[in-house]
């Protein structure tokens, strides 16, 4: 198995980052987990084409984890020589927004369908929506949907990514809670948004205090992988974004509470799971 950061950076805009994104490879699975800006840009650069992909994974429905859907929608669409459906796994009212994106798409499709003689089908979205507790089977992969804590967003889940005896998880957004350590439980790589309370703080902006409440800083992001004894923490989605001169102070601050593997992800880092 493989992972693959596409995108590690937040809802603020950030040059050398792209919104959160993940790809996780198994044997013959490519499955993409939630779809930030850049994140088409990002996955072929990891060597994975739209119309590769067996599935794409929403954590939840917050913006910056679902701008680019549509071009992931599109696309794979053009770029299939025949009919094919793109799978999207997501929590409830993903429909409501696949819908969305496919109206907003209209003129589009309908542009695209005129100009090529070869395009004979409009794009195919076929929507999971998920419920935990709740096992799937993609390809060679097996999936589990865990629940997770981003109220007030709410659903919101993340997944347990299994194959041949190892498993990943990418656990999207939120807060420790007894789901996302029943679903980490001895996995091989856990992936996490993390924030620093106190950097964060410091920002004269009152609407950003609000998400300490929401997103597990890196310490509680550290305590949930030592729980849970995984071996690879992989830290994404940093708020603030993630500056040099500061990097030691986030591999300390999660140092103090996990004694395993620490990766604090850029766009394309990669850990293998043998």
């Amino acid at each position: 198995m493989r992972v693959t950061t596409l995108g590690t950076g937040s809802p603020i805009p950030d040059p050398q980052r792209a919104g959160p994104s993940t790809l996780v490879q198994t044997g013959t699975a490519n499955l993409l987990v939630d779809a930030g800006r850049g994140v088409l840009m990002r996955l072929l650069a990891a060597g994975v084409l739209p119309a590769m992909l067996d599935a794409v994974l929403l954590t939840h429905l917050h913006s910056d984890h679902i701008t680019d859907l549509n071009d992931i929608v599109t696309t794979h669409w053009v770029m299939s020589r025949e009919p094919t459906p793109l799978h999207v796994y997501g929590p409830a009212r993903t429909s409501e927004v696949v819908g969305g994106i496919l109206a907003m798409l209209a003129p589009d499709i309908g542009y695209r369908l005129a100009h090529h003689d070869d395009l004979t089908w409009p794009p195919t979205v076929e929507v999971h929506e998920v419920s935990p507790p709740s096992r799937l089977t993609i390809g060679d992969a097996s999936v589990v949907v865990g629940v997770t804590d981003h109220r007030p967003v709410e659903p919101s889940v993340g997944y347990r990514i299994e194959h041949d005896g190892r498993a990943i998880v990418v656990a999207g957004d939120g807060v420790p809670c007894a789901g996302l350590d029943e679903l980490c439980a001895g996995a091989d790589v856990y992936v996490q948004t993390v924030i620093r309370a106190d950097l964060v703080r410091a920002i004269p902006n009152i609407r950003l205090h609000d998400i300490v409440e929401y997103h597990s800083t890196i310490e509680q992001a550290a305590r949930t992988a030592a729980r849970a004894r995984v071996s690879t923490f992989v830290a994404t989605h940093f708020v603030p974004p993630m500056v040099a001169d500061l990097e030691e102070q986030w591999r300390a601050a999660a140092g103090a509470h996990f004694s395993g593997n620490l990766v604090l992800a850029d766009d394309l880092s990669t850990i293998e799971v043998p």
